[in-house]
């Protein structure tokens, strides 16, 4: 008996295959090389903390704190740097620093929703407020200026005409494609996911789960944060990170990752970013006002979803 296509696991492909028909025919200009690296720079550092929010939303949470995150480990990051000098060494220290308070920003949040039993949505609402806040706080509202030469080469450099963070992007979704597919842990994000009571039944520990998947976010979260300060140099304790969540989420739902948790694949994510980088492109090429961008998102996320919930019913 032949197996039937399944046409939702690879709907996300086939939506970027007809956008980009649709992009190249809209624009003689989409399809250069310059413009196409240019999308995949711009979706990197959304990007990579989607790959995080994935394993946390399959294992049935959501993190609205990342934005804010990834301004407080960015200006963190920039201050460790200035403090020892900006050499190498500094940078090789601030990078390592940023990583860690990326991380530790989401292993609060896993700290408070786990220990806490209080419903992810509400806690990294919290949270959001607070990360910002104290980047304002820490910058008196302005700009954490990094004052090394060196340091903007991890996010304005290139490897083999390709933009660093690009490399760093896949890279990262390779690992994270390995975890979640080839390893005993993303089999208990799924199963969490899927029924929590039936996971607690199969000693599963669930707590620790839910747990990781908040410490792997918030390590995507202090990437982005290092590879956003290096390529402007700076960051803006305002600016820096807003709506990321936003469209951290969207890629994953857009990808193909179940809202209400226990399925989802990390090259959905990928693709879905890239959709998304697509349609802002576009949009920007097509002279659409840059604050009607976040309708479209909105619209974009709020299709995704239903369209989820027609399969399963």
């Amino acid at each position: 008996m032949k197996k039937k296509f399944d046409f939702t696991k690879y709907a996300p492909l086939f939506a970027l295959v007809i956008l980009v028909v649709i992009s190249a025919v809209a624009s003689p200009y989409f399809l250069q090389i310059r413009n196409l690296l240019n999308i995949l720079r711009q979706v990197s550092y959304t990007g990579m903390i989607g790959l995080g929010m994935t394993f946390v939303i399959i294992s049935g949470g959501i993190d609205l704190s990342v934005g804010s995150a990834a301004a407080f480990a960015g200006g963190i990051t920039v201050l460790t740097l200035n403090r020892f000098g900006g050499g190498v060494p500094a940078i090789i220290t601030a990078i390592l620093v940023g990583l860690a308070v990326g991380t530790l920003t989401g292993m609060f949040n896993g700290l408070v929703v786990t220990k806490g039993k209080i419903a992810p949505f509400i806690v990294t609402l919290g949270t959001m407020s607070i990360f910002r806040s104290l980047t304002l706080y820490m910058a008196n509202a302005g700009e954490f200026r990094s004052a090394s030469a060196t340091y903007p080469v991890i996010g304005s450099g290139s490897f083999a005409g390709i933009p660093i963070p690009v490399w760093i992007f896949f890279v990262l979704a390779i690992i994270c494609h390995i975890l979640l597919n080839n390893t005993r842990f993303g089999r208990y994000v799924c199963a969490v996911g899927s029924n929590e009571r039936v996971a607690i039944y199969s000693a599963i520990k669930v707590n620790l789960i839910k747990f990781v998947t908040y410490a792997i976010t918030g390590f995507t979260v202090g990437v982005t944060s290092i590879t956003l300060s290096s390529r402007l140099n700076s960051i803006s304790s305002t600016n820096a990170g807003i709506f990321y969540e936003l469209d951290a989420i969207a890629a994953v739902v857009i990808g193909g990752t179940s809202m209400s948790g226990g399925s989802g694949t990390i090259h959905g994510t990928v693709i879905g970013a890239i959709i998304l980088g697509i349609i802002n492109n576009m949009l920007n090429m097509l002279g659409v006002s840059p604050y009607l961008q976040g309708t479209v998102k909105g619209l974009v996320i709020i299709l995704a979803v239903l369209l989820q919930y027609k399969q399963k019913s």
